[in-house]
């Protein structure tokens, strides 16, 4: 076996408290982003709001109220999205606008958000760095670097970030980024404090090239399954809000002019589940050829073997449920949800709670 290499060891530690400070900056300024643009919205009604009582309906006014839509807007980078409609409510600019929603399009608008901007750059650098810590690691390690909960972790945050760096190119959905990034920021730190592990060598169930197959289709299936779960909590919300306002009351989450229908978020995290699901589906086949492999058969009813298969189950109900049953709306959001929950507890609860063959020295492959 090659000799573990404690510089590189500790210049990944380095590099993961790094990328982890870059992360926490992000997600303030994804925040700052969303609470700058509410304030704008709010500041945009209550000049509306105030003309309207004063009775004012002059076409030079209803101009002027179109030039301050716009400024707002070139603050916020939104053009004359959102906030053209808070001022100019008959204003349709994105397909499928409402004047409640950002539309369906999720395309990038002709202006842009400077804040919204400075969030993804940050996440960018921190991604890198990240991908360096990794690097590093497996360097350290003289293998893959996703041999125990820690690596898991780490390696699973790193391409959660990517995956989410990778749909921003086709798709604006920086507003999901205080979400994702928020959960990367605490998958980074849960493995830093909870699941640090240091850079040691493989128990030999582990050593063999069904551990590459396995572990990387299975982290990137659960990327994407992050993803999904915080487009199907904006669902909730925004579907919330778009029935309160259908109602007659008045919108209390401006922010949320930002966000894409709920409609529209569910489509998109039908699609981008169907996806992981194939992923989750050559995890679970990948591991019983590995587990015929290394222990003599396919399927032993291991607790983490178990888990693996609840989830496929969940989110193979979802998926059938919303082709042919009409699950749809609420509904689908929150089997999507209960799937994400049961990866989070297949990693977290069964790693470190339940002993089988999937433990190693306390610590979950």
């Amino acid at each position: 076996m090659p000799e573990i290499n404690e510089d590189f060891a500790q210049l990944s530690e380095q590099l993961m408290l790094v990328a982890g400070l870059a992360y926490a900056v992000a997600f303030c300024a994804y925040a700052w982003d969303l609470v700058t643009f509410s304030q704008a919205v709010k500041r945009g009604l209550a000049g509306h709001s105030a003309d309207e009582a004063a009775g004012v309906h002059s076409e030079s006014r209803v101009a002027e109220f179109a030039g301050i839509g716009s400024r707002l807007a070139a603050e916020q980078g939104l053009g004359s999205g959102p906030l053209d409609r808070a001022v100019r409510p008959s204003s349709k600019t994105h397909d499928g606008s409402d004047g409640i929603t950002a539309g369906d399009s999720m395309r990038y608008g002709a202006e842009r958000r400077v804040v919204a901007r400075v969030a993804v750059a940050l996440t960018v650098v921190a991604a890198v760095v990240q991908g360096f810590a990794v690097v590093f690691r497996g360097l350290a390690a003289g293998r893959v670097p996703w041999g125990n909960m820690y690596e898991f972790c780490t390696t699973g945050s790193f391409v959660v970030a990517v995956v989410f760096l990778l749909v921003l190119t086709r798709r604006d959905l920086r507003f999901l980024g205080t979400f994702v990034i928020g959960l990367v920021l605490v998958m980074v730190v849960a493995a830093s404090v909870s699941f640090w592990t240091p850079v040691g060598h493989l128990v030999p169930a582990l050593q063999s090239y069904w551990l590459i197959i396995h572990v990387s289709i299975a982290v990137m299936s659960s990327a994407l399954f992050t993803l999904t779960f915080a487009m199907s909590v904006l669902q909730l919300f925004q579907a919330r809000r778009e029935a309160s306002i259908a109602s007659g009351k008045k919108d209390k989450a401006l922010v949320m002019r930002l966000v894409p229908n709920a409609l529209s978020l569910e489509n998109l995290s039908y699609r981008i589940n169907g996806i992981a699901f194939v992923g989750w589906t050559l995890t679970l086949m990948f591991g019983a050829i590995w587990a015929e492999k290394a222990w003599g058969r396919f399927w032993g009813w291991d607790t983490k073997e178990v888990w693996t298969f609840v989830i496929w189950v969940v989110y193979a109900g979802y998926l059938h449920a919303r082709a042919t049953k009409g699950w749809t709306g609420t509904r689908a959001a929150w089997l999507s949800i209960v799937g994400y929950l049961c990866v989070v507890f297949n990693f977290t609860i069964v790693n470190m709670y339940f002993s089988g063959l999937h433990s190693y020295a306390g610590v979950g492959s």
